[in-house]
């Protein structure tokens, strides 16, 4: 089995490109409703933390069938990671938007590649160089703050709150 670390780097890149993908499928697809649930169907940035969350996840269903049943805090860290990963977007973006008064593509770029490394950072380490031990409970608690993310995702694409996170820059 490869060692953790190189599974980590590969789930970063696998993350990196099957988010990029994902900011054109919904227009690929002919603005499908289906696709809408997983990928970025405007600018915000509420549609752009789709980019992240959907890889990492598909990449940790992957993780955990290699090595994840092994680990009792697997899910509790995959989703402290993933979390982690969307704050430092929406940190970074409003952080530096706040301080140049409007977004710039470059750096929305790199917002996001932070998040992918803040999020596979967090779980190599909390995985390999901090393991600890997990209640069922906090597992089941990961399980199901996935499923609500999942869920606003899908709402929210279609019908999204009158707050800045879900507007257009």
């Amino acid at each position: 089995m490869q060692s953790l670390k190189s599974v980590h780097i590969i789930g970063a890149i696998f993350t990196i490109i099957a988010g990029t993908i994902l900011h054109f499928v919904w227009e690929w697809s002919g603005q499908s409703n289906l696709t809408a649930i997983f990928s970025a169907v405007n600018e915000s940035t509420w549609e752009h933390l789709k980019l992240l969350f959907f890889p990492f996840i598909t990449f940790a269903i992957v993780e955990y069938f290699l090595y994840g049943k092994k680990n009792t805090c697997f899910f509790s860290v995959k989703v402290c990671s993933v979390l982690l990963g969307m704050l430092t977007i929406v940190t970074a973006f409003y952080t530096y938007t706040g301080i140049l008064g409007r977004n710039y593509f470059p750096l929305d770029i790199l917002t996001f590649l932070l998040g992918v490394i803040v999020s596979y950072l967090y779980s190599y380490h909390h995985l390999y160089t901090s393991p600890q031990s997990c209640s069922v409970y906090s597992e089941m608690l990961a399980v199901f703050t996935l499923i609500l993310f999942i869920i606003a995702f899908a709402i929210f694409s279609f019908t999204p709150p009158s707050l800045g996170i879900f507007q257009q820059p």
